[in-house]
């Protein structure tokens, strides 16, 4: 186990204490730096630094930055959010590390889906079954792993296995 521990700070934003969003911060009780490439193969970092090591990662609207001994979070709706995605991470971290020997470490950005792709696949009829405004948006939130193949209703059964054959190429399934 690479991650044993580490103290959790929940804040909210001072330049506007209005946000309904919390931010946290997780001090961690090890330096994790040695699994961040790791991690970053295994998860498709959207940011990735070299020296001082850290990966940035756009899930579902929020940011995430692993730092060697700290996890920066924004937008979550309250504590139990940040609870959830900080176990979550803290699995990842312990599963990257005893599994390194099976991984090539990613030392740059890993690949993300193209909304462009994504679009050529959807009806582009701008229904708003799915409950976004476009056909754009809905790709968009795709690319970020907020929607996927199933949640447009008028997709054809054939552009939708395309799409999720697509996607199967890059890790979208985050915690939810």
């Amino acid at each position: 186990m690479r991650l044993k521990g580490y103290r959790k700070e929940i804040f909210r934003a001072e330049c506007n204490p209005s946000f309904e969003s919390v931010h946290c911060f997780a001090h961690l009780d090890e330096d994790v730096g040695d699994v961040l490439p790791y991690l970053n193969a295994e998860l498709g970092g959207d940011h990735f630094v070299k020296d001082p090591p850290s990966v940035t990662f756009k899930i579902h609207g929020r940011l995430i930055t692993i730092h060697a001994r700290k996890i920066a979070m924004n937008a979550l709706k309250d504590e139990a959010e940040a609870d959830k995605i900080l176990n979550w991470l803290k699995g990842e971290i312990n599963d990257a590390w005893d599994r390194r020997h099976e991984i090539v470490p990613l030392f740059e950005n890993a690949p993300k889906p193209k909304l462009i792709e994504i679009l050529k696949l959807l009806p582009k009829t701008n229904c708003q079954e799915c409950a976004l405004p476009t056909c754009m948006v809905f790709a968009a939130r795709v690319t970020e792993g907020g929607k996927g193949a199933d949640d447009c209703p008028p997709l054809s059964e054939e552009n939708r296995e395309k799409l999720r054959e697509y996607l199967g190429n890059f890790r979208l399934d985050f915690w939810d």
